[in-house]
């Protein structure tokens, strides 16, 4: 039997929002696995910086550029595919998740979370589709365990832009089908990234408490977690996945109890 390698060398990875967090890991995973990666962030300074990181190198490439901006998509989008001549893999991970109350939800905050979260994920795909046909390639979605379960008041918009990224998903992986194109999605559920840790800190380690008891498998997630996922998403033994969800999320959308 043929072994099962998480190879890929020679290939063309771009990561949104890979600057830190969940997008970093994915971003070095990639990376550690042969792979080129252009590395997105909102400014070349937080780009340059997560590649100075990641040690540098001619397989790592800047590609800097606000996704929920359309012009700033479309010149690092440009950009970067005829500075790579192609792609292979898509992750949109980039998104913002800003609390606010139902009471208190303005229509700039709807269109600011709408336009990074939804839009700039679509139309990152439309952009890129010329490129993953010729290479027969994939998208992730990085969406949330928020797109599958009802989350607290206070993050009811973050929750119906990742409920509708799962279902961008499918209705994609349908209509690229013929083109040899895979999509999928990404749900994290609590991952231990710099904001989480943050939130820990101001709420003094009562955040922690909550996700242990919260959670199934009684701890947190880790962001190499996640990108491990991606990894399988995106190699050629996952051939046979496209349309789906796959939750990295220690349980909780299995069974939701408080």
């Amino acid at each position: 039997m043929k072994r099962l390698e998480l190879n890929f060398e020679g290939k063309r990875v771009l990561v949104t929002g890979s600057t830190m967090g969940i997008g970093f890991a994915i971003a070095q995973a990639f990376h550690a696995a042969g792979a080129t990666v252009a590395i997105n962030g909102r400014s070349q300074k937080s780009v340059e910086q997560a590649i100075g990181k990641l040690g540098g190198g001619e397989r790592l490439v800047a590609a800097p550029g606000d996704f929920g901006s359309t012009s700033e998509r479309n010149a690092a989008l440009g950009k970067l595919l005829g500075e790579l001549g192609g792609l292979d893999v898509l992750v949109n991970n980039a998104g913002r998740g800003d609390e606010c109350m139902l009471d208190a939800l303005t229509e700039a905050e709807w269109d600011k979370m709408i336009s990074l979260n939804l839009k700039g994920a679509f139309f990152a795909i439309q952009t890129c589709v010329p490129a993953l046909r010729e290479s027969k390639g994939c998208v992730i979605n990085v969406a949330s365990a928020l797109g599958l379960i009802a989350g607290p008041p206070g993050v009811v918009l973050y929750s119906i832009t990742k409920s509708a990224m799962v279902q961008m998903t499918r209705a994609l992986a349908l209509h690229l089908v013929a083109d040899g194109i895979r999509v999928n999605t990404l749900a994290p559920g609590w991952i231990d990234t710099p904001m989480i840790q943050g939130d820990n800190e101001r709420s003094n380690n009562a955040l922690y408490d909550y996700i242990n008891y919260s959670t199934p498998l009684g701890r947190i997630g880790t962001p190499q977690e996640c990108a491990g996922a991606v990894l399988y998403l995106a190699a050629s033994f996952a051939g046979f996945t496209t349309g789906a969800t796959f939750s990295v999320d220690g349980g909780i959308s299995a069974v939701q109890y408080i």
